[in-house]
């Protein structure tokens, strides 16, 4: 299997020209190499494959990434080398979700090899922007040296090493941070985790109340860096429905998704078909 190689500087122009055609951008995060090669046959620009998609895929929540139940890094690379990679045709580039917060890796080294088996994005994901900033364990993980700033000198090597970056903030604070601090490529706001299915989060947000707080964001981080490709991910967006009133309603370039474009459908589908095959009637 030879997999196909993508530059930074196509991929830019690619992705620049859709914005000036008024073309909606489409990147979507997966936990299974059959995920990635339908997103890509789809027409999604970027694949970003994750720990918490392979644990979502597994049947448990994306979640899960932020408890010590695996070695992240670790997974995410036997998952984009053995599985994702091999199946692409090269349409769509992939973006690794990276733990900047890795005590057994030094992030040069592994940057290096995720370049070596052809990863051209890199997003600090999963990061403690999830973190209630006023919850004990914020205060403790930070104690222990987990902090955001690593991640964001992690993004800044990566863009130094020639990768598109992009991030995900839950906030306007650590947007306003990460931005300044590491000027990413891509700028997504993280609205929460995406509710509905089997084990969607019950989010507080509806899709106006979504489009509102991402479209905030939105001009903080434009005063900082005017040229940022805008995405949004989450909460109530779930549908295409959702998404085309995100696009409708903020300066979002395009949506970024994870269950809406996997768990979910994955979901539905196979309930609606083993469902009925389940009740086949024998005469």
């Amino acid at each position: 299997m030879i997999v196909k190689r993508n530059t930074r500087d196509e991929v830019m122009a690619r992705l620049k020209a859709k914005i000036k055609q008024k073309k909606p951008l489409l990147f979507a995060s997966c936990g299974t190499g059959l995920t990635a090669k339908l997103l890509e046959k789809a027409g999604a620009d970027s694949i970003t494959p994750f720990g918490g998609g392979k644990l979502r895929s597994d049947g448990w929540g994306s979640m899960y990434q932020y408890w010590p139940v695996l070695d992240n890094n670790g997974e995410l690379f036997d998952l984009i080398s053995k599985s994702i990679m091999p199946v692409l045709k090269g349409d769509a580039f992939v973006t690794a979700n990276i733990n900047g917060n890795d005590p057994k890796r030094d992030m040069r080294v592994f940057l290096e090899k995720l370049k070596a088996i052809g990863v051209l994005g890199i997003i600090n994901v999963p990061s403690l922007s999830a973190y209630d900033k006023d919850s004990e364990i914020y205060k403790i993980l930070v104690q222990s040296g987990i902090n955001l700033d690593q991640e964001i000198e992690m993004l800044a090597l990566a863009k130094e090493m020639g990768f598109i970056t992009s991030t995900m903030p839950f906030d306007i604070e650590d947007s306003i941070k990460t931005v300044e601090k590491a000027d990413p490529d891509i700028y997504c706001f993280h609205a929460g985790t995406t509710k509905g299915g089997l084990i969607g989060f019950d989010t507080p947000y509806t899709i106006e109340e979504t489009a509102e707080r991402t479209e905030e964001a939105f001009r903080e981080v434009l005063q900082i860096k005017p040229d940022l490709i805008l995405f949004s991910h989450g909460a109530s967006l779930v549908t295409p429905e959702d998404g085309q009133y995100i696009l409708d309603h903020t300066s979002a370039h395009g949506v970024w998704t994870g269950s809406a474009t996997e768990r979910i459908p994955i979901e539905n589908a196979i309930l609606d078909v083993a469902g009925k095959f389940a009740n086949l009637k024998k005469s």
